[in-house]
Order: structure tokens, then sequence, then C-alpha cells
């Protein structure tokens, strides 16, 4: 039944961005904007609804291993696998702002959690940090679209339409509404109940299972980008979703309810997220492409993590 819940999850999650996506423009919101904002939320909304639940149902445990553990999988996972296809060119890519980004945001989420509960308060401080870093992922994009639209035609966004009749649009949302949270119960339910059968703490299940299903769009995402030779929007895409995971996910779930933070968190798995995104320095700044060696390391790696975990 996990496998049911993760399956609604992902095609909830795919119908509710169709569904916003061609609705904002429909109604004149810019394109950018809506890269920028509906999708980066559409695509993170199974990680977002299984914490909200996770908190809800008392599992503080898999809401926060959720976000720890896909965040630790997008660097060595679902950049590791595509890797073993084909090299990904990042030496051509220039991601050091949003990179820069990412590891200020993850110190921001540590040095919450050394508080030793994420409350109210340190769901607005991320959600504030989210604020600033949309509001110049906003300004930047628009300076560069001012820039080149002489040159170039506007950018199309990955599930827009433009002949989608409203009636389509209207059904991509109600399955998105309810799908999710319908497969954030089932996937949370089921994983409590494989955590109790077999003796493994919430904690544990969030690192693994939960944070491993909710990381599966991002790899089939980074998979064909690797394919099609994008290594910016496969870079890009685990960049911002690590980012949104922390700020977003974690700020808005630790509004609905307080997040004890599990001492193993703070003596083992902050770290090894912290030091999974740091292995992005060479590609980032020194110009070095994932070839097939690094997809090796980097599996290999992941592979030792849940090993020790579950271990």
């Amino acid at each position: 039944m996990a496998g049911v819940g993760l399956l609604i999850l992902i095609l909830a999650g795919d119908f509710l961005v169709k569904g916003a996506v061609n609705l904002s423009l429909r109604i004149g919101i810019p394109s950018m904007i809506v890269s920028l904002t509906v999708v980066a939320f559409g695509t993170s909304a199974p990680e977002l609804l299984i914490s909200i639940r996770a908190i809800l149902d008392d599992l503080p445990g898999i809401a926060l291993g959720n976000v720890v553990g896909s965040n630790t999988a997008n660097v060595l996972l679902v950049l590791g696998v595509p890797a073993l296809l084909a090299t990904m060119h990042t030496s051509e890519c220039n991601s050091k702002k949003s990179f820069v980004m990412m590891i200020a945001g993850s110190l921001l989420f540590i040095a919450l959690a050394f508080t030793g509960i994420l409350t109210w308060w340190s769901g607005l401080i991320l959600l504030a940090a989210l604020a600033l870093y949309l509001g110049d992922a906003l300004r930047d994009s628009y300076l560069h679209r001012k820039a080149a639209k002489a040159a170039e035609p506007e950018e199309e966004v990955e599930g827009a339409d433009p002949d989608l009749p409203w009636w389509r649009i209207l059904f991509y949302l109600a399955v998105g509404l309810v799908g999710l949270p319908l497969g954030a119960q089932i996937l949370v339910d089921n994983a409590r109940i494989i955590a109790q059968e077999y003796g493994v703490s919430d904690t544990v299940i969030g690192l693994t299972l939960v944070a491993l299903g909710t990381s599966l769009p991002e790899l089939a995402t980074t998979t064909m980008a690797a394919i099609r030779r994008q290594a910016d929007v496969a870079l890009g895409n685990v960049i911002g979703s690590n980012l949104f995971n922390l700020l977003a996910i974690i700020g808005v779930a630790s509004l609905v309810g307080p997040i004890p933070v599990d001492p193993e968190f703070l003596e083992v798995d902050l770290w090894v997220m912290l030091g999974a995104s740091l292995l992005l320095v060479p590609f980032v700044f020194f110009k070095q492409n994932i070839t097939r060696l690094w997809g090796i390391l980097f599996c290999a790696l992941y592979g030792f993590y849940v090993l020790s975990i579950v271990t």
C-alpha cells in the first residue's frame, strides 16, 4: 500500500503542476513567475503534504527525515544514477549563486535544528529566507529576460499548452488537490505500520523509504536531462529542490506543529546532508563534469549511508 500512496502522490503532483501552470498563464501571470513559484511548489507538494501529515499524526521523525533524507538522495542518487548513463557536462553551467544560497540555507537549517525543536518562529525564519531567495531569483530572471527579449523568443514552461481547454485545467487541479493529501495519508500510514512491524523508528523510515520515494520525480527529471545533455537542468533541479525542501517544507510544517529534532540528526544525518551538498563544489566552482566515475562514487556513498542507517 505504501507504493500505492507514492504513485498517487507522483501522479497528483504532476496533475497539479499542469493545472496550475496552465491556469496561471491563462489569467496572465508571466511564465517566469510561474516557473519559480507554481512549478517549484507543485513538484515539492508531495514532500510538503507528507511532512504536514506526519506532524498532524505525531510522527515528527518522518517529517524531518523526509527532508534531510531527500536532500541527501537528491545529490548522491539523483545526480549519481544519471551520471552512470551519460556524462553530465556541468562545466558549462553557471550555478554558483544558487549553490551558495543552498549552502547558506543548509547552514541556517542546521543552526535552527541545534535549538532542539523547530517551532513556529523557526518556520517564520525559514520562510523569510525563502522569500529573499525567490525575490532575488525573480529579479535576476527579469533582468535576464529583459536583456534577451529582443534576441530570443519567450521560453516555454514545461506543462503549458495554449490549446488546453478549461475543463481539463480544472480537472487537473481537482485531481491534484484531492490526490496529494490522499496519497500523503496512505504513504504516512503505511510507513508507520512498517516501522511498528519491523521495530524501526519513524526517523529511519523518513530518511530512507519516504525520502527515496519522494525523490523519484527529481530522479526521473534529472535522468532525462542527462540523456538530453541538459546538465544545467539536472544540476539546477537538484540545487533548487534542496533549497525549497529546507526553507519551504520545513518552514510550513513547523507552523503546523513543533518538530522535535532527534539527537541522531544532530550527530550524523545533518552533516551527511551538508557533506553531500559540498560534494558539488568541484562541478560548480571548478568546471568539472559529472562523469561515470563520479556517478559510481555518488551511488556507492548513498548505498553505504542507507546501510549504515538500517543496520
